[in-house]
């Protein structure tokens, strides 16, 4: 359809539900089944349905008594840090979106563009100011008040940096998301904003007006130029 080269499919908001603890993760062929407890979900889980674990889009395999269980590919594991999850360690988790449901944080799809790394944590009074060394990948798709969704929570870019970037975490966000017990040195899952990726397509392709560049965009926090 002229005018429409993208179909966004919408599957998770970055507004993280629960929290999640790993019980056991059990070798399989091609990968691993991890299984996790958590407290009741007030909506009972269909067959198949597909849930964000630390903000990978995973299919529900198997559920037993008070345990939910996901099968995790090898490509998986290595390109993301749920290949460093044992037990005991706590992951968010979000169910898809249904039509009707609230967009509470920005378009996250599930799907992990790279590993960030935690270059530190500062305290900042009752919020944590937390720094995230990236690959370019990932770097070439941020701007400054951008969305950017990590471990799966949709957080905004405070500090754009050559390598990296820097968010701000309330209370409520640590409280509520395994952020809470952030270290450096932790490695952390990444996924650009879907709008910031295609605008950066559109930009290098020529497809926006004169005006407008990637750069800017990249360099500003104000409004962009007109295309007037």
């Amino acid at each position: 359809m002229n005018g429409m080269p993208y179909v966004l499919l919408i599957m998770f908001t970055g507004i993280i539900q629960k929290i999640g603890t790993i019980v056991h993760v059990d070798d399989r062929q091609g990968g691993k089944r991890l299984w996790l407890t958590l407290t009741p979900w007030e909506r009972p889980f269909e067959e198949g349905e597909s849930i964000a674990v630390n903000g990978v889009c995973l299919t529900l395999a198997d559920r037993r008594q008070g345990e939910i269980g996901f099968d995790v590919l090898e490509e998986t594991l290595r390109k993301t840090n749920l290949g460093q999850l044992t037990s005991g360690s706590r992951v968010n988790l979000e169910r898809a979106l249904r039509y009707g449901d609230a967009l509470g944080g920005h378009l996250v799809s599930g799907h992990v563009d790279a590993t960030g790394t935690v270059r530190s944590v500062t305290p900042v009074g009752p919020d944590r100011r937390v720094e995230v060394k990236v690959p370019n990948t990932v770097r070439n798709h941020l701007v400054p008040q951008g969305s950017i969704a990590c471990d799966g929570i949709s957080l905004t870019v405070a500090e754009l940096q050559d390598d990296g970037f820097a968010v701000h975490l309330i209370p409520t966000t640590l409280e509520e998301t395994n952020w809470g017990d952030l270290k450096d040195g932790d490695a952390v899952n990444l996924e650009g904003d879907m709008v910031c990726k295609i605008v950066r397509e559109q930009a290098l392709s020529g497809q926006l007006a004169s005006k407008w560049s990637w750069e800017d965009f990249q360099k500003r926090e104000e409004a962009p130029p007109s295309a007037s």
